[in-house]
This record gives C-alpha cells, sequence and structure tokens, in this order.
C-alpha cells in the first residue's frame, strides 16, 4: 500500500470516493465539476450506484464520471454524465502496483446510461487494468472503449456489450494495445496483458466517422473479438479506411460497412449471459431522516 502512494506526486480530489467496503448505495445525486473524477470506489463490493446525475464541462480533463477500480459486483443503472473524459472507467491497479495487489474488477453490470463525452469514451475499460477485468455486462449504453498497454500485464476477458444507441461519434468500436503511459520506470515490459472475448451485438449507430479501430499487440492479439447485428451509417464525408485493424482475431455477422479481413464473417449471433449475476437483484434500500442538520 505504501508503494501505491507514491504514485499521487500532487493532490487528485474525487468528489466521492469509497474505499474498502460493502453493500454500498449511492443514488439521487447531482454532482457538478469535480476537480477530477467523481464518483470512485475502490477496493469495495456489491455496490449499486443509480440515479445519478454528472455535470463537467466537456474540455475539462480527468474529470471521469464513475471509476469502478477493484470492485466486484458492482451494478450501474439509469444514470447521465457529461463529461470532459470517460463517462465509466473501469479499473483495476496500474502496472506493477496493480499486479502486485492482484484485486480485479468483475461482475460488473452496465444498463440505462447516458453518456455526453466529445472526446473520450462511454465506457473504458482500462488502461489501468493491472489487477484484471472481468465478466462485464453492458446495455443501451452508447459507445465503449477498449485501452490497454505493455507492461499493463492481468487480463480484460468475458466483456459483452448489447443494445447500443450511437450518435455522432469518431469511432464505434475502439481497442487500442497501445496506450502507453506508466506511473515509473519501474514497471515489466514483458508483462503482456490478456485481451479475449470482447462480444458486441445489436448496435445501431449514424453520422460516424470511421467504424473501427482494433489495434492489439505485436505477437500478442487481442482474441476471440465477437461483432453481430450492427448497422453504422457514415458522415457525409467518412474515412475510405472504414476498419483498421491490426493484430485482433475474431468473427462478425451482418455488420454494415464490411469488416476487415481480420475479422471474418460468419453465421453467429454474439453471447451475451442468460443467467443474471447476483447483484442485478439486489434491491435498493430507501431511508428516511428527520431533523434539522447544521
Amino acid at each position: 500500500m505504501l508503494k501505491l502512494c507514491k504514485l499521487i506526486t500532487h493532490p487528485t480530489w474525487r468528489m466521492l470516493q469509497v474505499m474498502y467496503s460493502n453493500q454500498v448505495q449511492i443514488s439521487n445525486l447531482t454532482l457538478v465539476n469535480s476537480p477530477s473524477w467523481n464518483v470512485h470506489p475502490i477496493y469495495s463490493s456489491d455496490i449499486i450506484i443509480q440515479h445519478l446525475t454528472i455535470i463537467a464541462p466537456i474540455d475539462s480533463p480527468n474529470t471521469d464520471g464513475i471509476d469502478p477500480d477493484s470492485c466486484t459486483n458492482t451494478r450501474i443503472e439509469d444514470s447521465f454524465v457529461v463529461s470532459g473524459d470517460d463517462c465509466i472507467a473501469v479499473k483495476s491497479g496500474w502496472d506493477e502496483y496493480g499486479i502486485k495487489f492482484n484485486m480485479p474488477t468483475k461482475n460488473l453490470v452496465i444498463r440505462r446510461f447516458t453518456c455526453i463525452s466529445p472526446d473520450s469514451a462511454t465506457i473504458a475499460l482500462g488502461s489501468e487494468m493491472s489487477g484484471g477485468i472481468e465478466d462485464v455486462r453492458a446495455e443501451s449504453i452508447t459507445a465503449i472503449n477498449t485501452q490497454s498497454a505493455v507492461g499493463r500485464g492481468a487480463y480484460v476477458k468475458d466483456i459483452y456489450v448489447r443494445n447500443m444507441t450511437i450518435s455522432t461519434m469518431k469511432y464505434v468500436f475502439w481497442m487500442i494495445g497501445s496506450y502507453g503511459q506508466h506511473p515509473d520506470p519501474g514497471f515489466d515490459p514483458k508483462a503482456i496483458p490478456i485481451i479475449k472475448g470482447i462480444n458486441y451485438k445489436d448496435i445501431v449507430a449514424d453520422n460516424v466517422t470511421y467504424s473501427a479501430r482494433l489495434e492489439g499487440i505485436k505477437n500478442d492479439p487481442f482474441t476471440d473479438i465477437c461483432i453481430s447485428n450492427v448497422n453504422i451509417k457514415l458522415t457525409e464525408k467518412p474515412k475510405e479506411l472504414q476498419w483498421n485493424c491490426t493484430d485482433v482475431q475474431g468473427v462478425t455477422n451482418r455488420v454494415t460497412p464490411v469488416p476487415c479481413n481480420l475479422l471474418p464473417q460468419k453465421e453467429i449471433d454474439c453471447p451475451f449471459p442468460e443467467a443474471r449475476l447476483p447483484i442485478e437483484d439486489v434491491q435498493l434500500k430507501t431511508y428516511s431522516v428527520t431533523g434539522y442538520f447544521s
């Protein structure tokens, strides 16, 4: 833990941070103009985040909306975020520190979520993901963005996304393995992340510049990518190369524009788990408080 503290070279104020906690409920709040990340649950479990409105200037960096970080069993739903950075950023530690602490983010449900962030992602997986990210289920959202890098280690796997409506985006799909920021020179360049089992289905998009930028890591490709039932309508002046793919492996079905050769067509419907995670059925508790507070 002391080594983690060395990463902080200047104050990084969070609007709301919850650490080493379980059975957490955050609901019916409006958060405005945070100096940094807005909601940051970390090293916690059994979390419900519901009915939040988060507003930050769209030109303000590092004002992430909700950042589940090394958390298990989290549900984020029915919320609205305007941000100059990622609306949701899923994290699990940075480079050698995250590898040593070894606490993944897993069993995460995101649904009925609206994001406005012109230069960032609706949902980013990483880039700080060295403890691992596993079993993320997102539906009724707008876009998703996956970032990783050599030196991260760990994994991002079993990601399921469906029912997305996208309007006016640079990329519909963006997965990149060269997001190369590191906390210090002590990272292990041989710690190669594993990215596999990324599934997208039932997506409608309009006014898009590029369909996809999918860049894995040389000699360590992103694998088991599945994209099905996707209809992308382009801007009036789209880029000629719509699918920019390197070091990725997977399949597609019923996708327009036609994907790259590394994602050949196959008669398949990408999976989305039917079995519900336990956190999906937990009811939000309500409390009433009377009295005067000063």
